[in-house]
């Protein structure tokens, strides 16, 4: 039987914020499997910010989408046809690339199968216990490495990446200050995570409100949203603080260079290290990273969200989401129905 597939294609770099014409939902038969290949029906699909640098041509760390290519994005799925003896129809699993898209041909070799926990969702292994989660953790682990006792600050820190790497760095005996926007979203971080502290962006001065919080300044930091609130934070990082940069989220919609903290001298009189990372580039510390969650959500000392758009028609206007912060978690579409137990 020939399958269908439903694709979004980028057309046209966007200039701003996605523009309605800049991605086409086109259909075609999907393409029969090689030996060694698989095909997979996609069942979650990942919406991160970078999707958005991905769209653009300005230097970044991955090739930019192809004009008339389908668009990047990374995928949950089953799978419905192997020529390869590593998987077998009905096997869940993560292809290296799933795409915006339904059905996905993937190289047996580079797909990851899914083990899944007891009562663990499905969409966990998009957030938590995928690359959301090992972010989180090499961040905070392996850059901002902060000490019982020492402050921690992280902005977008009720989104799905900022929430688990406060709750880490609490595991690790940090005092934890989130930035985030609205009562609800700080309410849940200072209430069910236990953050010792939280900024509501939106409606107080996030300095101001810093110094309130942390009096003896800022030991180590994660920053996810760039422009003005990083500056704040940075401008109260402590001598030899750690600044780890997962994200710029605030200038993606921007053309041309995005701008760094404006007292750059702080970097030396300090003596501070401000890193930036790509998970791509750590994959590495998987392992050690799922072991390590999967435990502490066993344990009960770690908490995450999962915020589900159904429909793969409305993935466009979903990114849109995480540009307002009007999504609550890991932010992910439902292209196709799980499969029964």
């Amino acid at each position: 039987m020939t399958l269908i597939n439903r694709k979004w294609v980028l057309i046209r770099r966007p200039t701003a914020s996605l523009a309605a014409d800049d991605l086409q939902l086109a259909q075609a038969p999907a393409p029969s499997p090689r030996d060694g290949e698989l095909v997979i029906r996609n069942i979650y699909l990942s919406l991160d910010p970078t999707n958005r640098i991905w769209m653009s041509d300005r230097e970044q760390y991955l090739p930019p989408v192809g004009l008339g290519d389908v668009m990047r994005g990374t995928t949950l799925g089953v799978v419905v046809e192997s020529r390869s003896d590593r998987f077998a129809p009905g096997d869940l699993v993560l292809p290296p690339d799933g795409g915006w898209q339904l059905y996905t041909i993937a190289d047996a070799s580079r797909t990851r199968r899914v083990n899944r926990l007891p009562g663990v969702p499905l969409t966990a292994y998009l957030s938590v216990l995928g690359v959301t989660g090992l972010t989180a953790y090499v961040g905070v682990m392996d850059i901002c490495k902060p000490r019982p006792g020492e402050t921690f600050v992280v902005t977008a820190g009720a989104g799905a990446v900022g929430s688990v790497a406060g709750q880490i760095a609490a595991i690790q005996g940090a005092r934890v200050v989130g930035i985030a926007g609205g009562p609800a979203k700080t309410a849940w971080l200072t209430g069910d995570l236990g953050f010792d502290g939280a900024v509501d962006y939106k409606k107080e001065d996030v300095g101001a409100a810093l110094d309130r919080l942390c009096p003896a300044g800022v030991d180590s930091a994660f920053e996810n949203v760039g422009g003005p609130i990083m500056d704040a934070v940075y401008e109260r990082l402590n001598t030899g603080g750690r600044m780890a940069v997962c994200g710029l989220i605030s200038n993606y919609n921007d053309e041309g260079p995005i701008p760094g903290p404006k007292d750059f001298g702080r970097m030396l009189m300090q003596r501070l290290t401000v890193s930036g990372f790509i998970v791509i580039d750590h994959f590495h510390r998987a392992r050690d990273a799922w072991a390590d969650i999967g435990g502490w959500i066993a344990e009960g000392r770690l908490q995450w969200k999962d915020h589900v758009v159904d429909g793969l028609e409305n993935a466009p206007e979903a990114l849109g989401l995480l540009f307002t912060g009007a999504h609550d978690g890991k932010l992910v579409i439902r292209v196709s129905d799980e499969p029964e137990a």
